[in-house]
């Protein structure tokens, strides 16, 4: 297995599919592949599946932000240092992947890379609509402000993170507004991101859920959640294993002292053994313990992702 995970969310991006998931395996052989299919109606998933990519279908559509965290949380579980997002539509260039990567593991300080569309020079590549990037500008300066570093394009989804930036996603991740609220997030978590300049291109197939008409309306949203997003509390982004491992010790624990109480009992009473495996009269149904059966929680999304 690589170290390295694609992450690529994918809804009814039947025709572009195949094509996106060949041009990551030709620019970066070395990370893993993951199709997050958020319940598409056509042969997305089919297609995806068809190629060796691992796919991990969502029972009905929860948007890029709820895609997006499933993809994270399957990163955690496998073990992935680095996770990048690229969007099933063709949009994001895999060539671009190792320059994201070079940058992140060049400054051990950073946790997440953004690909920006606005730092090329030239006017080189796509750069949507007229009317979006007028929105894309008040986000900019609006996150900067907040986070006191420049931001050319933050409503980018061509994002890579490493792991803790993955423990962060998997346990926190924005679900209406995710490209803007992910910058926030990582801020208010004194995580360190930074943007590199990046070519992307036309959405192969489909169009855009916001049209120009709706980018005043989007643009409103987007500064209303921010501002809400500014006050709410999140998660702790400690690793989540250090975590796992005090859980098991106090578990361990606990099941230690149960077991020393219990045989201190059985020994000061004489009946204690004639009770055992008996059924109390009227309560216990037949065949039944008063053991506390163990809960299945080995249903993981990584094992759901066929």
């Amino acid at each position: 297995m690589n170290p390295n995970l694609a992450i690529v969310p994918a809804h009814n991006e039947v025709e572009a599919i195949t094509s996106t998931i060949a041009a990551i395996r030709q620019s970066a052989p070395d990370f893993d592949v993951l199709v997050v299919d958020d319940g598409s109606t056509d042969a997305t998933a089919k297609r995806a599946s068809a190629t060796g990519a691992a796919v991990l279908r969502l029972p009905f559509n929860l948007g890029i932000g709820g895609a997006m965290q499933s993809g994270y949380i399957y990163a955690l579980e496998q073990g992935y240092e680095v996770a990048v997002q690229v969007d099933g539509d063709g949009q994001h260039d895999p060539r671009h992947i190792h320059d994201l990567l070079e940058r992140l593991r060049g400054d051990p300080r950073l946790n997440m890379v953004t690909g920006s569309r606005f730092l090329v020079h030239g006017g080189e590549g796509y750069r949507s609509s007229t009317v979006r990037r007028v929105g894309i500008r008040v986000f900019a300066r609006v996150v900067s402000l907040i986070t006191g570093e420049r931001v050319t394009d933050p409503t980018s989804g061509f994002r890579m993170t490493n792991r803790r930036g993955i423990e962060l996603f998997a346990r926190d991740y924005p679900i209406d507004y995710p490209e803007v609220e992910a910058i926030l997030l990582m801020h208010a978590h004194r995580l360190q991101s930074c943007e590199i300049p990046v070519l992307m291109r036309p959405r192969l197939t489909g169009s855009s859920t916001i049209s120009s008409t709706q980018s005043v309306y989007y643009m409103i949203k987007v500064l209303f959640a921010v501002f809400v997003g500014l006050f709410r509390a999140r998660p702790s982004a400690e690793p989540v294993d250090g975590e796992s491992a005090q859980a098991e010790s106090l578990e361990a624990e606990s099941l230690e002292a149960e077991s020393l109480e219990g045989e201190s009992l059985a020994g000061e009473s004489p009946e204690g053994e004639s009770l055992k495996g008996e059924s109390l009269e009227g309560g216990l149904a037949d065949g039944e313990s008063l053991e506390r059966q163990p809960v299945d929680a080995s249903r993981t999304v990584a094992e759901r992702a066929k």
